[in-house]
């Protein structure tokens, strides 16, 4: 049993990592070319690395630890960064493993949206906020959420708006989440 296990984790056809306290412990292929890396490389690395600033890599690990703590399963897209530098959306799904600290074990799903989503330029605080419109959060609810004022927020979407081409709030979640404009 334990081998069909090992083949069936190391050829999903999506990436598949078990993490300890943030650190990859193990990869299947799939995930490591997701990044552009050969699994090997990454064994023993911080994720941090694949996240395209550390202010993303610690607050989603905030975000995640919360949600976390109040049942074992955690999931959203996000936009993660290549070895190259390049940008691409991704659905993220994690369970803890681990007793107490959340991050102690992890097992995480990594699915390329890339094919659906384009990324465009924003800035850290604009995809922070790009993945929060996604989850259908309000302004308010944002604003909250990051510590920030409604109108901040709101002069954020604005500038992602112009950024996307997008006419309306629909239309820039429609962008946002990939779907045809």
């Amino acid at each position: 049993m334990e081998d069909i296990a090992c083949l069936g984790f190391d050829n999903a056809p999506i990436g598949l990592v078990v993490t300890r306290y943030r650190l990859v412990e193990t990869c299947n292929d799939a995930f490591a070319a997701m990044f552009g890396y050969e699994a090997a490389e990454l064994a023993g690395k911080s994720i941090a690395a694949l996240y395209p600033s550390n202010r993303e890599f610690v607050d989603l690990g905030e975000r995640g630890r919360a949600e976390m703590r109040s049942g074992p399963l955690y999931r959203d897209n996000r936009i993660m960064k290549r070895r190259d530098g390049s940008l691409f959306w991704c659905q993220v799904h994690g369970r803890s493993l681990g007793e107490g600290d959340v991050f102690a074990h992890c097992v995480w799903s990594f699915v390329d949206l890339s094919h659906q989503r384009r990324v465009v330029e924003l800035t850290t605080r604009e995809r922070e906020i790009a993945t929060l419109i996604v989850q259908g959060l309000t302004n308010k609810e944002i604003a909250a959420r990051l510590g920030n004022s409604p109108r901040t927020i709101e002069a954020h979407r604005s500038r992602m708006l112009r950024k996307t081409g997008a006419r309306g709030t629909g239309e820039l979640i429609a962008f946002l989440v990939g779907l045809p404009g």
